[in-house]
Parts: structure tokens; sequence; C-alpha cells
């Protein structure tokens, strides 16, 4: 079975804005081979099949604005395709809760929109916009540390039968409540926190596994992070990290044969430089021992634009959701959260996780 599949968008900043314009990018240039996901196609859905019906956000200069527009509204950065160049399109931005998705440096730059409207009214109003568009598929792109709007949006899901892509380290695939709840009404949910195509955290963990299988000790490591989007100047507000650092950590971990003590790693967003924009930079060291005690120790330097690494994983996450509601599999999607999500339920090796990914498009 395929077709079109519908999608729902929760906060339209810079990684959305790469994400509709890079497919956009490809429309305007056929010939150009599509890089950076698993398959252009994945059981018959290719990245153009994707119809973005709806968005949501708290921003006053974006709620109300179709999306085509709403995409390029301050402090979104990307520019890949000029804005009279974008289609025009009749998916509209409405009103979502702010609840905790708003951090408190980023306040003045996002400027929410002052709600007469409770929670409850928007869920209400939510669930009728879902129904109307025919939305199958919400993905989910809030600031770090928006746990209670994340659950929000989970139960929305839940009460309407609408698959979660959870892009952020708020805990909802990953956390066995959470997990039941889309277990036993049969909805799809990847998640959690993205990873990127070639990102810091897939790079850190890929090196460590290296070391870690090549037989050597690795005793420390640490990966320092920097940008300056609104995503590293909301990460400035140290209490919206907990979560980011426990992701980052635990998908380091995860690939170690022997799990190193907690003063003896470090793996998070260290600063917000403001001219770096899109940019992203990561440093990151591994010390360690090899044969006789020898000491080793490596440094990388990696240089991405955040948000293009960012949005083939997802194109990739939207596909696969659907694959599942096509097939009836509820829950957690296993090999497709351990391949693209940073926290997923069960953590694989990245190899083993996209031959499972594969497999599970394969219908074995």
């Amino acid at each position: 079975m395929t077709g079109r599949i519908k999608v729902g968008l929760i906060g339209i900043g810079n990684c959305f804005s790469g994400l509709i314009q890079g497919i956009e990018y490809y429309r305007q240039n056929p010939s150009q081979e599509v890089t950076g996901i698993i398959h252009a196609n994945l059981a018959g859905y290719g990245i153009h099949d994707v119809d973005f019906v709806c968005g949501f956000d708290v921003g006053a200069n974006k709620i109300g604005k179709p999306l085509n527009e709403a995409i390029y509204e301050y402090p979104n950065m990307v520019d890949w395709i000029p804005k009279d160049s974008m289609p025009k399109t009749p998916a509209k931005v409405y009103e979502s809760p702010a609840l905790d998705g708003v951090g408190l440096w980023v306040e003045n730059r996002i400027k929410p929109i002052e709600s007469t409207k409770t929670d409850e009214e928007l869920a209400k109003e939510i669930k009728g916009i879902l129904k109307e568009t025919g939305v199958e598929i919400l993905v989910s792109y809030l600031p770090v540390g928006s746990d209670k709007v994340t659950e929000f949006w989970a139960q929305i899901c839940l009460d309407t039968n609408t698959a979660f892509v959870n892009c952020i380290p708020s805990f909802i695939a990953s956390d066995e409540k959470w997990a039941k709840k889309f277990e036993d009404k049969n909805i799809p949910v990847i998640g959690d926190d993205i990873k990127g195509q070639v990102g810091a955290t897939i790079v850190h963990r890929t090196l460590a596994k290296l070391c870690s299988d090549r037989g050597t000790k690795i005793e420390k490591t640490y990966q320092i992070n920097v940008g300056g989007n609104t995503d590293f100047l909301n990460m400035k507000e140290q209490d919206r990290l907990a979560s980011k650092r426990i992701s980052k950590t635990e998908s380091v971990q995860s690939q170690l044969a022997t799990r190193l003590d907690d003063d003896q790693i470090y793996v998070g967003p260290s600063d917000f430089i403001p001219f770096l924009g899109n940019t992203k930079l990561m440093f990151m060291r591994i010390e360690g021992r090899q044969w006789a005690n020898i000491p080793y120790n490596m440094e990388v330097r990696l240089e991405v634009d955040d948000k293009a690494n960012s949005a083939g994983i997802v194109i990739d996450a939207i596909r696969l959701a659907k694959i599942a509601l096509d097939r009836g599999v509820g829950g957690p999607i296993k090999p497709a959260s351990a391949y693209l999500m940073k926290h997923p339920i069960e953590q694989m090796a990245d190899v083993k996780a996209k031959e499972d990914c594969e497999s599970f498009v394969a219908g074995k």
C-alpha cells in the first residue's frame, strides 16, 4: 500500500525549514542524486510522497501563516531555496500550547503569542485540525527541555490514532510507560532524540565502538558541541539539558564493552556562538591504552550544517512510520528508533540497527 504521506509538524523552526527546503531542492534539481538517506525508495515511498498538511508553533510571527512563508520567519536561518521560489501551500501554522516549550534565553527571539486559550481548548482545537487535514504522522521538533509539551503531543497522538516521531530528548518511545500506551493502542512511535547523518554523537559512538572492538581500553572521553542557532541558545539554560546529556552520553556508553565511570565521560552541548549560525562544531577526544599498557589518544573536529544533518534522518523516520502504519504495527518501532535516534528503547550497534531496519522495510 503506497500513496501520499500526510504529516503534521510541531515546532516550525530551522530543522523543519531545512527538511522542507531540502525536499524542494531535489524537486527543482531532479538530476541531483538524493544523498544521505537509507534509500531513495522505502517500500514504495520516495521523498516527494510526503505532504506537510499543517504545522503548530508558539511564535506570533508564524501562527496563521502558510508553511511556505512561516519557515522563513525569524529566528529561522535556513535559506537554501529563495522564499519566492518555494511553492505555495494551503497548509497553515496553528497555535500550540507553550507549557515548558519556551526557554528563558530564546523567549525574546521567538516572541510567543499571548494566548487566550486554555490547554484543554487548544487540545480540542488541535484534534479537529488533525482530523480535517488527515494527518497520519506528527513529527515533533520542539526545543530541548520541552518535556511537558512533548507529553501533551504524545497524548494527542494517542487520542487521535496518529503515529508519532519524536526528534527531541524528552523520552516517550524510550519510556516504558509511554511505550506501553502506544503498544496498547497499536500506534507507531519512533524516538527519541534524532541522530545526525554524520553528526557529533554518531561519529563519537562509531569511533568509541571501533576502539572497544579492537581491544583497547578506553579510559576517558569527551564531546563538546557549539553552534549559533536558537537550538544552542536554548541549551544555555542548564536546567533544560538533563535529558539531552543522558541521551547523548548513553548513546556512546552503549557501544563500549566496559562502561566508563560518570566522571570519565562528558558528552553534551557546551556553548552558543552567535556568528556560527546553523553551523555546528564538534570537538571529540578519546584516551585509552593499547598493548603493554601503552597510551593512545585521538581528537576529531567535525563541522556540519546542523539542519542538513538532521533533515535526511527525519525523512526516513517519516517513511518508516508510514510503513508501520500500513502494516498495522504499533508501539516503539525498535529498528527505526535504534538506527535513527540517540535514545531508543533498545540500543543496538549501528550496523545491526541498519540491517534490522532494512529487514523491517522488506517485511521480514
